[in-house]
């Protein structure tokens, strides 16, 4: 905006993240942890450097090749984002839709990604009808049903209460290990010291490995 002071959120960042890796992104609110997902799903653009994610690089991707990029990810936010107008098994099946699926296969696969997530009886049910962790249940089931070699969860616990946020967790931990790889940004220090990976703090517009048992609060 016209006169709006821009505001340096990351600089002289070098980060790798390996295929089939789980890693943790930790910081205070504002540090920068949503703003370096978007520029992994480029939502945003770095001011100077690449961001590459498999083929695809900042520097040379065009607005056609964006949907593309964001098929091959799966996207969980802490506010949902579910269409409140439409079912369980809609809101799972409409991202099969605008990929261009049709058809049976459409419901076998919705089927078979709520049945991994343990939402096969709530299929009719709308999202006002659903717990908070229901629905992240669902927004999990979405987000994999095309799938994703990488999972991108921001804050994806940060809305529940503890117990429901480490079933949840245990669900992201399940698909890790099913081979995904699994980004995840999060201020609930308790949940990666239970369940310890490779830990990246944002602070001070500079991302440094720390000990997940070194993290407090």
């Amino acid at each position: 905006m016209p006169g709006k002071r821009r505001r340096v959120v990351l600089e002289d960042v070098s980060l790798r993240v390996e295929r089939g890796e789980l890693v943790y992104l930790v910081g205070p609110t504002g540090s920068g942890k949503s703003s370096l997902l978007k520029l992994l799903y480029m939502e945003m653009q770095p001011d100077s450097g690449v961001v590459r994610v498999a083929d695809y690089r900042s520097d040379r991707i065009k607005p056609s090749e964006t949907p593309f990029l964001r098929r091959s990810l799966g996207i969980v936010f802490q506010d949902f984002q579910l269409l409140p107008d439409r079912s369980v098994f809609d809101n799972v099946a409409f991202a099969q839709y605008v990929t261009g699926h049709r058809g049976k296969a459409v419901k076998s696969k919705v089927m078979h990604v709520l049945s991994r997530v343990g939402l096969s009886h709530k299929l009719r049910q709308y999202p006002h009808q659903l717990s908070g962790g229901e629905q992240q249940r669902v927004v999990i089931a979405r987000a994999i049903i095309n799938d994703p070699w990488i999972i991108l969860a921001d804050e994806p616990t940060g809305n529940l209460d503890p117990t429901v946020a480490e079933e949840i967790q245990r669900l992201l931990i399940g698909l890790h290990r099913s081979g995904m790889t699994v980004v995840m940004a999060t201020h609930d220090y308790r949940l990666v010291r239970s369940f310890p990976a490779r830990t990246l703090a944002v602070m001070n517009r500079r991302i440094v490995e720390v000990d997940p048992s070194s993290l407090s609060g």
